[in-house]
């Protein structure tokens, strides 16, 4: 800091908005990017110093970050050039050559690929299912979790996990409440950090675990449910409209023709089956708190709920393309 700032943290803020601080506004700006194409210009954005990586695009990084502050720091502006701009448009898919030489997309050549964050990953599911609450802010909830959460971490005069009911079990996931020693699970299958310290760069990991959060958790199971109810109600009269229906929802695209099929054997197979055990479509049925429209036939529902959830496992939902 030079000689004329203050020693306080006025004199801090105005160091670091500065015109010539070489790092607030690339630093900044490489955030930015890394939430929009999952790696930054800088990959390493929680340092920029002489042990970090170097940027991929050092011009364009420049560029931007003084167009970021001669704009006036407007965070919304620099999104939206981003994001209008042909590189952050590419499509995902890539030829083997170019693979091969860049696998990791470091030149962007195509469009950035990866799997969301556990808390988008729930929030959309909830989403689909209609079951997202979208109040602005609040204490913290506490949705579904594993039976005895807390208890192993415990200590003398600690409370026990006690789960909320109605609107709370669909809260952001951004609302759910966090114990340090105890993370919820699901999210921590996912990469989440435990917020013992800041975190600026999550690891992606890819483990069978996390299918089985999306598979079977109460939550998704639940969202399952009610996104086949909404796929029954307004999906159209035939099932061929309701799987193109249900598609779109999941994926914003319609299905291909081998993709309906596959789909349609499923909802087939599923229906035969809980038309067959009544006791099995009712069971699946109860999973969750939210009420499911009584109107509908249960083997039906259930074979359908089967299908949404297939839906919400699918590569495509899961990852940003």
């Amino acid at each position: 800091m030079s000689g004329d700032l203050s020693r306080n943290r006025l004199g801090l803020a105005r160091w670091l908005f500065q015109e010539d601080h070489p790092l607030t506004a690339r630093v900044t700006v490489n955030r930015y990017w890394q939430l929009l194409f999952g790696v930054g210009l800088v990959s390493t954005p929680e340092d920029f110093g002489a042990q970090g990586d170097y940027p991929s695009h050092p011009e364009l990084l420049d560029y931007l970050a003084i167009d970021f502050r001669d704009s006036g720091w407007n965070i919304k502006r620099m999104i939206k050039q981003i994001v209008m701009s042909s590189t952050y448009r590419q499509r995902s898919q890539s030829s083997p050559d170019r693979f091969r030489h860049d696998p990791h997309n470091r030149l962007l050549a195509r469009g950035s690929r990866f799997r969301l964050q556990g808390e988008f990953i729930r929030d959309n599911a909830l989403t689909l299912a209609g079951l997202l609450v979208n109040r602005v802010g609040g204490p913290g909830v506490k949705p579904y979790q594993p039976a005895g959460l807390w208890a192993e971490v415990g200590l003398g005069g600690n409370p026990k996990f006690v789960q909320d009911h109605g609107d709370k079990l669909y809260r952001r996931s951004l609302y759910t409440y966090w114990k340090r020693s105890a993370p919820p699970p699901a999210m921590q299958i996912f990469d989440a950090p435990t917020r013992e310290k800041c975190t600026v760069r999550r690891a992606r990991t890819n483990t069978p675990l996390q299918a089985l959060v999306t598979l079977n958790d109460t939550q998704f199971v639940e969202a399952a449910r009610q996104f086949a109810q909404r796929i029954l109600l307004h999906g159209g009269t035939d099932n061929e409209a309701k799987i193109d229906y249900a598609f779109r929802l999941a994926t914003a695209r319609f299905p291909r023709a081998d993709e309906r099929d596959v789909l349609t054997a499923i909802i087939d197979d599923a229906t035969e089956k809980y038309l067959a055990d009544a006791e099995a479509a009712s069971q699946l049925l109860a999973i969750g708190e939210s009420k499911r429209d009584e109107t509908l036939d249960a083997a039906t529902h259930a074979a359908w709920t089967i299908v949404a959830s297939t839906l919400l496992n699918l590569d495509e939902t899961l990852t940003r393309e």
